[in-house]
């Protein structure tokens, strides 16, 4: 049998149907993390006790169903900030591939470099094949005291962010 290689192995992984069951729930403690953004600038979920959190995992930096996903939540930065929210996407790539990857799609948030995926791990979004692993493509809203406010698993990208206003909307009335 051929090797696979790792483009193929990414493929299979974002087109595999998700089956999973969150272990987190709503209403529990969102685990907590430290992770460094694409400028290396640390960020701890408990700074940010007080406002809303949208924390996204999405699978691979510069690939089709991510960059859509991300140049959403660009799109609607001016919205999330009105809504008292901070958004952070989180995947498995280096800090340096989040620098280029948020400098070429001129991106006004944080992307969280999870290499060791420890943190999707704790939220239940590691997609681990083989010796392969890759951050699912969820989604997470967690409300001003640290709990997790709603969950989103295997989202569609390109709508992704009006579905998150949607909901913060609800929550936050």
């Amino acid at each position: 049998m051929p090797r696979l290689s790792k483009q193929l192995i990414v493929a299979i992984l974002l087109y595999l149907p998700l089956s999973i069951q969150a272990s987190l729930s709503i209403g529990s403690q969102a685990p907590s993390f430290i992770l460094n953004d694409q400028n290396n600038i640390s960020h701890n979920l408990e700074d940010y006790r007080g406002g809303w959190v949208i924390l996204y995992f999405y699978p691979k930096d510069d690939t089709p169903g991510c960059t859509t996903q991300a140049c959403d939540f660009r799109d609607a930065i001016d919205r999330i900030i009105a809504s008292k929210s901070t958004v952070f996407g989180v995947s498995l790539d280096s800090v340096e591939s989040h620098k280029r990857f948020a400098e070429k799609n001129k991106l006004p948030f944080s992307l969280l470099s999870d290499t060791g995926g420890s943190v999707s791990k704790a939220y239940d979004s590691l997609n681990n094949f083989i010796s392969f692993k890759t951050s699912k493509r969820n989604t997470f809203i967690i409300d001003p005291e640290g709990n997790i406010a709603k969950i989103y698993l295997s989202v569609k990208p390109s709508t992704h962010s009006q579905m998150i206003l949607n909901d913060l909307n609800q929550l936050q009335n």
